[in-house]
């Protein structure tokens, strides 16, 4: 894999939601990489390291990750132990469109702001989380009249109660992230907040005054990519969204930094696999 390709969109969603209860003693490790849809994980058993943009969570038994479309992650297992969890990806706009003030997909866009992304449920939302599962995978069995109704029911039951317990802000004080150094994170702040302008390694130095030198090997040790491949992927990802809001392609390559076309509708091919006349389509 080339630097410039260390992000890979994976996996699609050709459904309103995907449910997923998976155990397994190794599990499925991929590079860093990004999905089109909302993403859920919820540990019931063994030990991960998820690494979301920046920051790495050891992620404990009902610890729920809440990982918004579009965000760089990565996860490591410890493939000593069983690894017993359930996936849920989302279409956002499906939910937003059936319950447009119910609010099912505001904990995504919360966690992504807060950079929070892990919730750590105490123990009588466990409780709730457990069951609420138990519910769904039951009505997964059932096939009778009705049934696909019931399953959406139970979907729409479990977002609300995830909503709320992300709401609550329970996080256990012995469940700490990893340690982030402030420096890149406000840098990563300020690449998301200039995708427009020339972004150049010895700028990006310069706002975590670091050296050229020791700030690139803090990016890449913080966030597992080179400095040049994760503005580039920021860049595409931002392109893609004014393109889907609207825009023309010509003109988000522009708003997302790209002062080259051709360049742009080569690399967006090669990281989305369609052209952005295709994805606007």
């Amino acid at each position: 894999m080339t630097k410039d390709k260390l992000f890979n969109r994976a996996g699609y969603l050709k459904e309103n939601y995907h449910y997923f209860h998976l155990r397994d003693t190794a599990g499925q490790e991929r590079d860093f990489h990004f999905h089109e849809f909302d993403k859920v994980v919820v540990l019931l058993s063994g030990h991960v390291d998820y690494t979301v943009e920046d920051i790495t969570y050891a992620l404990k038994p009902w610890d729920v990750l809440l990982v918004k479309h579009h965000t760089i992650h990565k996860a490591l297992i410890d493939k000593t132990e069983p690894y017993d969890r359930v996936i849920i990806y989302l279409d956002g706009k499906y939910f937003d469109r059936i319950m447009p003030n119910a609010g099912l997909m505001d904990c995504f866009e919360k966690a992504d702001k807060d950079a929070r992304q892990r919730i750590t449920p105490d123990d009588g939302q466990q409780e709730q989380l457990a069951a609420a599962l138990e519910d769904y995978e039951a009505a997964m069995r059932d096939e009778e009249l009705g049934a696909e109704a019931i399953r959406d029911t139970q979907m729409v039951k479990l977002l609300v109660l995830i909503n709320r317990i992300y709401a609550s802000g329970s996080s256990a004080p012995d469940r700490t992230e990893a340690a982030r150094d402030p420096k890149i994170g406000a840098v990563l702040s300020y690449i998301n907040e200039n995708l427009g302008r020339e972004l150049s390694v010895d700028e990006l130095a310069e706002q975590a005054y670091l050296s050229r030198y020791h700030f690139m090997r803090l990016f890449k040790a913080q966030t597992g990519s080179t400095v040049h491949a994760y503005v580039r992927q920021k860049r595409l990802l931002y392109a893609a969204r004014l393109i889907r809001e609207g825009e023309s392609a010509a003109r988000a390559a522009v708003e997302s930094g790209f002062s080259d076309y051709s360049a742009f509708h080569r690399a967006f091919r090669e990281s989305f696999g369609i052209s952005p006349g295709q994805l606007k389509k």
